[in-house]
This record gives structure tokens, sequence and C-alpha cells, in this order.
């Protein structure tokens, strides 16, 4: 089956941009980013932002632009049957213009890749691309399919990593953080 990722989730000025390799089945019916329920994608982004994860979809992507953070895929399409990364077909791989976006969006100052399989394709495909060297950073994926680590172990992980981009963390009374 071909999968087509989605135009890329961008405010005025990004400090920071996510990349995941392409949507699951789950994401690519709802026409949302990270939306099978076991995903742990807006789970982090909630408590590292501290909004409440049960937002709408839209008004969680408000508080990530907001934030700072961009959101796209390493993979403009593939083929693909299921959701699984390892099931995508290696020669059927097309990335995302990511080099086009970091030329007209300098804010960018580091690239965050949400699992082994974006970052794969972002060192083979993208990285080589780049108008300028910019740093990046591989996190453990938010994916249910990864969980030989603990939920809390990934959390910290992604923290560490949003706070090292420079990311803007936004209290909120509806999350109940501070």
């Amino acid at each position: 089956m071909k999968a087509i990722s989605f135009p890329p989730i961008i405010g005025p000025r990004p400090r920071c941009l996510i990349l995941g390799s392409m949507p699951g089945v789950a994401s690519l019916r709802r026409g949302q980013y990270y939306a099978h329920p076991q995903n742990r994608f807006w789970w982090i982004m909630s408590r590292c932002l501290h909004f409440d994860a049960a937002l709408p979809y839209e008004e969680r992507c408000r508080k990530l632009t907001a934030a700072g953070i961009g959101l796209w895929d390493a993979l403009q399409s593939c083929e693909r049957e299921g959701s699984l990364d390892a099931a995508i077909a290696p020669d059927s791989l097309r990335a995302n213009d990511i080099a086009g976006l970091c030329r007209r969006t300098t804010s960018i100052a580091m690239i965050l890749l949400n699992g082994g399989k974006a970052a794969q394709c972002f060192t083979k495909l993208i990285a080589p691309r780049l108008p300028h060297a910019l740093p990046w950073r591989r996190l453990p994926s938010t994916s249910p399919a990864h969980a030989r680590m603990r939920p809390e172990e990934k959390l910290a992980l992604w923290a560490e990593a949003l706070n090292a981009a420079g990311v803007q963390r936004r209290h909120s009374r509806e999350s109940g953080n501070p």
C-alpha cells in the first residue's frame, strides 16, 4: 500500500523540527499526526509543554507551534503494509523537502528524530541536502511498537532534547501542572 505523509505543521518561527518517519495506518485514516491511541507522542509533548493531551488535535498542534516546534515526516511517501517502519519497502522511499523547508525557515536550530527509521531516512536522504549543518538528535520512538523503554524514560530523553533545542515551555491551567 502506498502511504503519503501530511503537510508540515510549522508556526512563524520554529526553533525545533521534529521528524517522524511516516504516519501509521491510524494516523493516515484520521489525517492527524500520531493518532494511534497508544502512541506516546502527544502524552510526551503535553507533559513537556504543560497542556492537556486530551485537547482537540488542532489545539494540540497550536500548542506545539506556540512553543517553537515544527512537525513533519522524513518521508513524503513509501510503500508499506500496515504501520510498522520495518515493513517499509526500502526501494520506495521518497523524502520530504526538509532542505527546502530549512532554507525558507531559517529559525530552525535543531532537528529531533522520532525513532530509528526517521534517523535512518534523515541521515541517508535529507542531511546531505541541507543548506547548512544543523544539529540533530535521534530520540526513542514514541510508537507503541517501541516498548523496550518505559514511558517515563522516553519522557526524560524527549524533555532534555526539547530543552537543548530552546523550546519554550508553556504553563497552563488546563493541564493541572504548575
